[in-house]
């Protein structure tokens, strides 16, 4: 069967899966530096944010509990709902 696909798939999986890595490493590096907990913030706009996604934003994670979950969950979805899915636009960040 033919399976109708956005026009943007390639690039939509690409910037996700750029973004589990990036969140992975930052929970290495946090870590490593004595940071106990990332923010949660959006690092990408989007048209139209989910009202999921933006009550994620501010929220603070362990930094060691988000880097096992997403070495857990291949995939889209981990427990943690960090990153939330394709076209989110969040991502976690040292604290200010």
């Amino acid at each position: 069967s033919v399976v109708s696909m956005p026009s943007n798939a390639a690039e939509m999986m690409v910037e996700g899966e750029f973004n589990r890595f990036y969140i992975r490493g930052l929970c290495s590096r946090a870590i490593e530096s004595g940071f106990v907990l990332l923010e949660v913030y959006r690092a990408k706009a989007v048209m139209d944010p989910r009202p999921e996604s933006l009550a994620r934003i501010g929220a603070r994670l362990r930094a060691d509990a988000l880097l096992r979950d997403l070495r857990e969950s291949i995939g889209v979805d981990t427990a943690l709902g960090v990153p939330s899915g394709p076209g989110s636009g969040l991502s976690v960040r040292l604290p200010r």
